[in-house]
């Protein structure tokens, strides 16, 4: 219990969502000037009774009734119309400020550096840029209306009973700190409760996406029991935490009630002994006791609101730990466009290791490429195959060590024009939903159609969409699901080679087709690259797929162990030599 204290969120968050305001702020006067209107209504409408009960009932004046009576249907009109206009320009500020921080979530998700992903679950980060900022969203549609109502109409009210009989006035608002003093000591206790509901539901979301990718694993190995239970479990953690709110509330609201209705029993009596004694009015005493509920009403409002205040401030907690994410991987000031490609591409003295990680993924890899060479990189796994090719794009940056295209250490180029001139095809492919068409031109959105088809062609996967019924406007897929491996990677390749690339990058991407079809996107390969390419790496398992290489880099346990033709590698390696006899015996 003591750890969740000190975990506990402040309120420095909430006040960076009130600053959000600032961008609607016209929509917010608009929904602070209808609930001044709705307060001023609210307060008038007991002066209303009293003024007909005094003056008409008990006076007999039945004119006096009638008008009064036709007041109080005005002030029940005006009540509902700056309820309407409170109540739509708060929700109108609500979803303004929620889109802002939809928005402002994907874009800085979308700007993190590789290392921030590897270290975060994406069901965290679902589940903060929807339940999270639903529960901000609700705070400013919601919950901040009703503080900000509830302080407002206190202290009218506070303001009207003190004037009116001011002995009554404060028992009445006796109620008041104590009630304070309460909810300051529900939010430091059980703020931390309500962040602990977030991220066991964040756990919860994680089992769920694990189960919805890996479905047919789940199905393949008869594991739907086990992984029932193992949601399950999470679940019922989630309920526990929730139960824990529930008894938060338990053990504070029902004393604020209990007050409430004791200091209702006070005003009656003490009011009515002066009625009887002719110090007060009847209708002096119903407008009071009028106002009592009015006074009570903002009390419980706030009440209600806490919990509601403590979850939003959980949520922006956790909101803002992404917004305000170091950004690891950015341009360096007065970065250069990378335009031109002569090349060179050189490892110097490069150690990397992975966030988190104990041991180092490459260690002193040093290595420099001629012009238009066909670099392959062999290697077990694990061995930092992929790490070398990570690097060059600067999806991380070396621990040790640089990294240089042409002389140039790749830092001082633009991130974008750094990017964009690199062509990669990963070894798990991943394709959006949409057509073909589209997933092909993804980088290039503008391409013309006789672009797309000659990308096609190049990667063997034509013929196969011109079969389909739809042809190029096919919808793909969740993920691509309805293709084989061999197809996605196909469209993968296609994809990446319709993009302005200079140096290509092929991580295994020939491992899901067959060797015909493997040989055949080589050769075009082979074609493009004389043509496009400065540089191209080419990463592989099977000796095979690059014994024709220029270069062939040899890596094991993250150090680069040999370089040479096949031939070379054949007479100088004993590492080569076993692998490609381990791949021999398994053909």
């Amino acid at each position: 219990m003591t750890q969740l204290r000190e975990d506990a969120p402040s309120m420095a968050p909430l006040r960076r969502v009130l600053q959000g305001l600032k961008a609607h702020r016209f929509v917010a006067i608009g929904a602070f000037l209808s609930l001044l209107l709705l307060t001023a209504a609210t307060a008038v409408t007991p002066q209303i009774f009293r003024w007909g009960i005094d003056q008409g009932i008990a006076a007999k004046n039945f004119t006096v009734v009638w008008e009064s009576a036709a007041l109080m249907v005005v002030a029940a009109i005006a009540r509902g119309l700056f309820n309407f206009g409170q109540t739509f320009w708060s929700e109108a500020t609500s979803q303004g400020v929620a889109y802002d921080l939809r928005n402002q979530l994907f874009t800085k998700i979308e700007t993190l550096s590789f290392s921030y992903h590897d270290r975060s679950q994406t069901s965290q980060l679902i589940t903060r840029a929807t339940s999270d900022v639903e529960q901000i969203r609700s705070l400013v549609g919601t919950s901040l209306i009703q503080v900000f109502g509830a302080v407002i109409t206190l202290v009218t009210i506070a303001t009207i009973l003190l004037v009116m009989n001011w002995q009554l006035a404060l028992i009445t608002l006796i109620v008041v700190p104590i009630a304070g003093w309460l909810l300051t000591r529900f939010f430091s206790r059980n703020g931390s409760v309500f962040q602990r509901v977030q991220q066991q539901l964040g756990d919860l979301n994680a089992v769920l996406q694990e189960n919805l990718l890996g479905v047919r694993v789940v199905k393949a190995f008869v594991r739907e029991s086990q992984e029932k239970a193992r949601y399950t479990a999470l679940n019922n953690e989630l309920i526990a935490v929730s139960m824990k709110t529930l008894y938060a509330i338990r053990n504070t609201f029902p004393l604020i009630f209990l007050l409430s209705n004791l200091i209702t029993v006070v005003v009656v009596g003490y009011g009515g002994a002066q009625v009887i004694n002719r110090q007060f009015s009847i209708g002096e005493l119903v407008a009071f006791n009028s106002y009592l509920l009015f006074i009570l009403q903002p009390i419980l409002l706030i009440g209600f609101a806490a919990p509601a205040i403590a979850q939003a401030a959980a949520s922006a907690q956790r909101v803002y730990e992404v917004l305000d994410a170091e950004v690891e991987i950015r341009d360096r000031p007065h970065a250069i466009p990378f335009v031109k490609c002569g090349g060179r591409i050189t490892f110097e003295n490069v150690s990397f290791r992975y966030p988190g990680a104990t041991t180092e993924a490459l260690r002193g890899v040093s290595f420099e490429t001629k012009p238009n060479e066909l670099i392959a990189i062999l290697g077990m796994t694990g061995s930092g195959k992929s790490t070398i090719i990570n690097l060059l794009p600067r999806f991380y940056d070396p621990t040790r060590g640089a990294v240089r295209i042409d002389g140039h250490d790749v830092r001082e180029f633009s991130l974008t024009s750094l990017r964009s001139r690199i062509g990669i095809v990963f070894q798990e492919t991943t394709l959006f939903s949409g057509t073909l068409r589209e997933n092909i031109a993804y980088a290039k959105p503008d391409a013309s159609s006789a672009e797309i088809i000659e990308a096609a062609k190049n990667a063997q996967i034509h013929d196969f969409i011109a079969g389909l019924p739809d042809g190029y406007d096919t919808i793909v897929g969740e993920r691509g699901v309805g293709l084989s491996g061999g197809q996605r990677q196909r469209i993968a390749i296609a994809r990446t080679l319709l993009t302005d690339y200079r140096i290509l990058i092929l991580d295994d991407s020939t491992s899901a087709v067959d060797a015909k079809t493997a040989a055949e996107i080589q050769t075009a390969l082979d074609r493009l690259m004389e043509q496009k390419t400065c540089t191209a790496f080419v990463i592989a398992q099977r000796i095979t797929t690059v014994r024709n290489a220029d270069r062939i880099l040899l890596m094991d346990q993250g150090v680069l162990v040999a370089q040479g033709t096949h031939e070379e590698l054949m007479r100088t390696s004993p590492l080569y030599s076993a692998i490609l006899e381990s791949q021999v015996k398994r053909s």
